[in-house]
């Protein structure tokens, strides 16, 4: 199958690449600057410059671009930066791909979502099926699904990969939470009753890569079936690393260090979020609960 990735040079887009190019896939990774090989195509989504040919030759495009939601506060320009590197590249592809809608090639969209659309809901049980939420993140998930439109209008597969937290040693969360834990820092955040719906990078690429031929089309949750606690996550991590978790971080303290939307959204709210169409599509899962996953990676 030929492939192309954007953001491919990310946590996930590394790993996925990886596995895609094992597994005998063509792979193209579009890149902003001067391409170093044959696998890179150039593109600038912000100009809405793309070579068209790479597009054309592409069974699937998967797009995982988005400047990172936990990265830096969200001050007004880095507001615009996390919609616009979302909504921008994404509007170019599927438009692109639109245009080539008639040359009887069947060809996917596999578009990056975050379960960030279903905002804050407690202890509430969230599938494809639920609502979108209110504030920042779902706002952004709302934009950034509705930039596909002009591919799903022209007939084309498209799936929304409403990602969790992944986890992995190469970055994201656990990258940053594991040397406090290490030492014996770790601790639960604000109440630690906060849902907290993660996915091991194994599931990540190994999901994606099943909905390749997978018929599932619209939203996909992509987490693990067995959501946590922020106090469970912070007791399997610190049993994983073999350290105690005695310390909890009250609720102010992330509030004044990044900003309270920041920390409400990202850090003292959550969703339990269950993969009920991924499921039903046929994947089965190599980390079903978060134990499993930590003894994988760790």
């Amino acid at each position: 199958m030929n492939i192309v990735i954007s953001g491919a040079s990310g946590l996930v887009g590394t790993a996925l690449q990886e596995r895609l190019r094992l597994e005998g896939h063509s792979v193209t990774n579009l890149v902003r600057k001067v391409p170093s090989n044959a696998n890179e195509s150039q593109w600038d989504p912000v100009t809405g410059s793309i070579d068209t040919d790479v597009i054309a030759q592409a069974d699937t495009v998967i797009n995982l671009s988005g400047a990172g939601i936990g990265d830096r506060r969200w001050s007004q320009s880095y507001r615009k930066t996390l919609l616009d590197s979302r909504t921008l590249t994404t509007s170019l592809l599927a438009s692109t791909m639109a245009s080539l809608a008639n040359d009887g090639t069947q060809r996917t969209l596999l578009n990056s979502s975050a379960i960030g659309i279903y905002g804050a809901r407690g202890d509430e049980e969230i599938n494809e099926n639920s609502e979108h939420g209110d504030g920042f993140l779902a706002d952004i998930c709302l934009e950034w699904e509705a930039a596909t439109t002009p591919a799903e209008e022209a007939g084309i597969r498209v799936v929304h990969l409403r990602t969790g937290i992944v986890i992995s040693k190469r970055g994201g969360v656990l990258k940053k939470l594991l040397p406090l834990f290490k030492l014996g820092l770790g601790g639960r955040l604000g109440s630690g009753r906060q849902w907290q719906s993660w996915i091991s990078i194994d599931d990540e690429v190994g999901a994606i890569v099943h909905l390749l031929s997978a018929s599932t089309q619209g939203a996909v949750n992509l987490t693990a079936p067995n959501p946590v606690t922020n106090k469970e996550f912070t007791a399997a991590l610190g049993k994983a690393v073999r350290r105690p978790t005695i310390f909890s971080v009250p609720g102010f303290a992330p509030k004044l260090l990044v900003g309270s939307q920041f920390a409400e959204e990202l850090l003292l709210t959550g969703q339990r979020v269950l993969p009920t169409k991924l499921q039903e599509s046929g994947y089965e899962f190599t980390h079903q609960t978060l134990e499993e996953a930590l003894a994988a990676l760790l």
